[in-house]
């Protein structure tokens, strides 16, 4: 199965002007080798500081307990780590608040495809936001990702169009292990994180 993702060519840079703003923490990086270091471990536990995920998943309320499975499953077996659900993004701001700092705060956007994701319109609005972000910003034109899990998936045909314009995952597909490892590259996420680093440290300086 192909990839679309791969396949479309980055945007024009215009729409950078509309880019949603993120947090204005330190960031901690990944090492080479797709493990948790223990600079970045410590700092998932002390206040204040803003970790940059390699994905984070956007997902029904009811499906909590499946984006968690998915999870698990990427970071244990494939080991794409650091990950996070939306449900686990910290409390205290405004909803989509939360939801920009998930978006631009990870390399890659997953939207978790189940049946529950059409009987919440809150997953309709991620699914906009999500798309909006990936065309506006240079640098995200390649990074939403749609999985379709094992079990209770949207079909395809019930899929909302926008989203079926890129290839999901499918991992009840023989090919889900190889496009998994072929979609969450390090080098892909290390351009990502710098890109973040860069914006960050410009938005501090403005503010001096």
């Amino acid at each position: 199965m192909g990839n679309i993702n791969q396949q479309r060519k980055p945007p024009l840079d215009a729409g950078r002007a509309n880019q949603i703003q993120i947090s204005k923490e330190d960031p901690a990086c990944c090492s080479n080798d797709n493990t948790m270091t223990p600079q970045m471990d410590s700092l998932l536990n002390e206040d204040n500081k803003e970790m940059f995920y390699k994905f984070v998943i956007l997902h029904a309320e009811t499906d909590i307990t499946e984006a968690m499975r998915m999870k698990d499953l990427l970071q244990d077996t494939f080991h794409v780590k650091p990950g996070l659900i939306f449900a686990e993004m910290p409390a205290g701001q405004h909803i989509f608040k939360t939801l920009d700092n998930a978006i631009n705060g990870s390399a890659w956007t997953i939207i978790l495809l189940t049946e529950n994701f059409l009987k919440e319109t809150w997953c309709e609005f991620q699914t906009h936001a999500t798309l909006i972000n990936s065309i506006n910003m240079y640098h995200k034109y390649n990074t939403v990702i749609p999985v379709r899990p094992k079990d209770n998936y949207l079909p395809r045909d019930k899929t909302p169009f926008p989203i079926n314009l890129f290839n999901a995952l499918e991992e009840k597909s023989p090919e889900f292990n190889r496009l998994v490892e072929r979609t969450f590259q390090e080098s892909i996420y290390q351009k990502h994180y710098a890109t973040w680093k860069a914006e960050k440290e410009s938005m501090e300086q403005r503010e001096i």
